[in-house]
């Protein structure tokens, strides 16, 4: 995601988009960089998040079922999530983007205990409307907006913001919280605050934002 940021993004994007990137400022230029790793993620996370929404040993034990497909998943968005809670402090702008890299990261990294992989891929589908966030920006900056276009993408973003990080975001946060109590006696105290405290601070910026 680093190199994604800093060597291949710049270069690809000079070329596709010679005069909205090419002339932008430097500030501007990163800022694109920044959204075309997440707008990747996005897309790469959600679609192998549903490749593993029906997984045997997931559904038999949501605590601490195992699976290679779901290791990775989460083991990729670890990788992510080091950059942008990277990008959130080099680069801050405000405190909640911080808490959030810094929360995303912690939870998936102590998934590979193995814990809570089932909710781990479900999860990241809350990625979905980060896709039409991304495409939002980006309409702003090859001179897009206010067009058809971006009104459209604009509708679809509130919708799906409002299904995969409201709606669905709280349904299986409390199913997670049920299940983490359901577990708590064979949990250290550090998951239990982590994974507790990460799901609320994360609802919240849901919420926030």
């Amino acid at each position: 995601f680093f190199a994604l940021h800093r060597i291949l993004s710049p270069v690809v994007s000079r070329v596709i988009f010679p005069t909205a990137y090419g002339k932008a400022s430097e500030k501007t230029r990163s800022n694109w960089d920044a959204h075309v790793v997440s707008l990747v993620h996005a897309v790469l996370i959600v679609a192998l998040s549903s490749r593993c929404l029906n997984i045997p040993s997931l559904d038999a034990d949501r605590a601490f079922g195992f699976h290679r497909g779901s290791s990775f998943v989460m083991a990729l968005s670890c990788g992510y999530f080091v950059w942008d809670a990277t990008e959130a402090i080099v680069h801050y702008t405000e405190i909640g983007f911080v808490l959030h890299g810094i929360a995303c990261l912690c939870v998936f990294l102590l998934g590979s205990r193995p814990f809570a992989q089932y909710y781990g891929v479900r999860f990241l589908f809350w990625e979905v409307s980060t896709i039409f966030l991304d495409i939002h920006w980006f309409l702003d900056k090859t001179g897009k907006t206010g067009s058809p276009l971006q009104l459209v993408n604009g509708i679809v973003l509130l919708g799906t913001f409002s299904c995969v990080r409201l709606i669905w975001g709280g349904v299986i946060s409390y199913d997670f919280m049920k299940t983490m109590r359901n577990v708590y006696d064979q949990l250290p105290l550090f998951f239990i605050v982590v994974y507790g405290g990460g799901n609320i601070l994360l609802n919240l910026l849901n919420w926030f934002w």
